[in-house]
């Protein structure tokens, strides 16, 4: 999952390098836009956008690294 913003050029980065990743892997992403979103999303992640994490665990912000996200991909159980 993709916490991001518009206007927020590293999490144009980020959407790109999960796009990438994710299809790498065969897995399915979705983002979620913070300030759509409001409340508890944008207190919790309006200073570290863009946010990625694999399973509900954060795997970086700010500048993600893409073998870091690969490597938990790797480990992610796929449903059937």
């Amino acid at each position: 999952m993709l916490f991001g913003r518009d206007g927020c050029h590293l999490c144009d980065d980020a959407r790109e390098l999960v796009r990438t990743v994710a299809a790498e892997a065969g897995a399915l992403w979705r983002e979620v836009d913070i300030d759509a979103a409001g409340g508890a999303v944008l207190e919790e992640y309006g200073e570290l956008v863009p946010v990625v994490e694999v399973d509900g665990v954060r795997q970086g912000y700010w500048r993600i690294d893409a073998d870091r996200v690969r490597r938990a991909l790797a480990t992610t159980r796929r449903e059937p």
